[in-house]
């Protein structure tokens, strides 16, 4: 049993991957350097680029090291002594399998990462399509995120809400912090369609509904120049859910940035200069959010926008009631636990199937 002298891995994998090796090498030789090492600034440059391709090097330094151990036990393989041989074809099968995992975990490690990933988000849902029923939809959907994000360990807080006079609201937007919120909350974004018979329905029968869902990562201020003078700041007083502070003084704040026509507010904090920041940081998030789907736009002429119209032929998913299932139609899958789902334990599954449905599509285009 022979193996390649390039495994699983391609030769042009193979040369990117010999590449990081070196560059890994030579940051790691700079590091022992006295005069970098008595330069604070380029030391801490030096060590933050290692950093990032020092998981690759150690992955690929193990590869590299399984190829050697299989190349070796092949050349036993020949034995003359039958015994021998089969112990060899044994370790050979053993380490071919190692070999094929290490090579699929080098291949995931170079797949392009999401900048995005570890950052918070400002989670969006709106009633769409079907009157009421949406906005009473709407309500369930944020019970559910929340209920995810409690077992997850996220923080979440209102921002500014619009409720609906039968239940629930026509939106409502929430700040979601901790650690990978936007790595798994960004398939959330799209349409949501829900059928279901509505308390109100006489006759039983079942409505069709949806929701929209808009998934936008906190970004530093750094990140954006935002001209003051481009912006309108307009203070009122809250309405809604909050207490009766809400009526006493105009806490509230609408910023409008002018050159764009991207309007947000912030109603949820008492202090108008706490209402203020958050704001503000929602409109750098929409603002990225934006430049980074006018690029899709030119690069992908029939990229959609991230939501939808909200119209019920547009959906990522549709929870069906009365079969207790949910079907996310961008990987066909169906799971028939609607309860657990929207108890908040069953979007783990979900997610991580769209996970491995994006990974698996990168590691084609490698």
């Amino acid at each position: 049993m022979t193996a390649g002298a390039n495994g699983s891995l391609s030769d042009s994998l193979r040369e990117k991957l010999l590449g990081i090796a070196e560059k890994h090498r030579e940051l790691t030789d700079r590091l022992a350097d006295p005069v970098i090492a008595a330069d604070a600034a380029r030391y801490r440059e030096c060590a933050q680029e290692a950093a990032e391709v020092e998981e690759v090097a150690e992955a690929f330094a193990a590869y590299e090291k399984i190829l050697r151990q299989l190349s070796d036990t092949a050349e036993m393989c020949e034995s003359d002594d039958p015994e021998m041989r089969d112990l060899a074809d044994a370790e050979c099968r053993d380490l071919a399998e190692k070999e094929a995992e290490a090579a699929e975990g080098l291949k995931r490690l170079l797949v392009p990462r999401d900048p995005h990933d570890n950052a918070n988000v400002f989670l969006e849902i709106r009633a769409g399509a079907g009157g009421d029923e949406a906005a009473i939809f709407a309500g369930d959907l944020l019970r559910a995120y929340t209920r995810y994000a409690e077992a997850r360990g996220w923080r979440m807080e209102e921002v500014t809400s619009s409720d609906s006079e039968k239940g629930g609201f026509r939106e409502m937007v929430v700040q979601v912090t901790g650690r990978g919120v936007y790595a798994r909350l960004k398939y959330e974004a799209g349409v949501h369609r829900v059928q279901r018979v509505p308390a109100t329905e006489a006759q039983g029968r079942i409505h069709t509904s949806t929701c929209t869902v808009a998934v936008l990562p906190e970004v530093r201020e750094a990140d954006v120049d935002i001209n003051p003078a481009d912006l309108r700041i307009d203070y009122y007083r809250a309405s809604g859910s909050g207490g009766q502070h809400v009526n006493k003084t105009s806490s509230a704040v609408r910023i409008t940035h002018n050159p764009t026509g991207i309007v947000v507010q912030c109603q949820d904090e008492r202090s108008q200069h706490k209402n203020k920041d958050r704001a503000m940081s929602m409109l750098r998030s929409r603002m990225v959010k934006a430049q980074e789907e006018r690029l899709a736009a030119e690069r992908s002429e029939q990229r959609r926008d991230m939501v939808g119209s909200g119209e019920r032929s547009e959906k990522i998913r549709t929870y069906n009631y009365p079969q207790n299932r949910v079907t996310d139609h961008r990987i066909g899958l169906t799971l028939h636990k609607l309860d657990q789902i929207m108890d908040g334990h069953g979007f783990d599954e979900i997610v991580d199937a769209l996970i491995a449905h994006d990974q698996a599509a990168l590691l084609g285009e490698l």
